[in-house]
């Protein structure tokens, strides 16, 4: 199994958007192959920002990495960088293999 994190510095009063963005759209990984699930987080607030996290599974490396160079993902993304800020920084991005998984 392969993990995605994105790590993201949300602005305060940004915050309403930036969760619209994200909890209001439709996901389009449903259908994807190699797509496991997908959970977004929020953290405990900072006084300059709000973290937030999303966090992806997929079967394989592979399967993410077709994803990434495939017309669903560019599609999902065609608006990320439009419209006013809502992030302090670029987001974080992190990769893992997963080793162990307990239930």
């Amino acid at each position: 199994m392969f993990v995605v994190m994105n790590r993201f510095k949300v602005i305060p009063d940004r915050e309403q958007a930036f969760r619209s963005r994200w909890l209001d759209r439709e996901i389009t990984l449903k259908g994807v192959p190699g797509f496991m699930s997908i959970r977004f987080m929020k953290e405990d607030s900072h006084t300059d920002h709000v973290p937030y996290a999303s966090e992806t599974q997929w079967v394989s490396r592979t399967a993410y990495e077709n994803w990434r160079v495939s017309d669903a993902f560019r599609s999902a993304h065609k608006d990320v960088c439009t419209g006013e800020p809502l992030t302090l920084e670029k987001r974080e991005t992190r990769f893992y293999d997963i080793l162990k998984t307990v239930e």
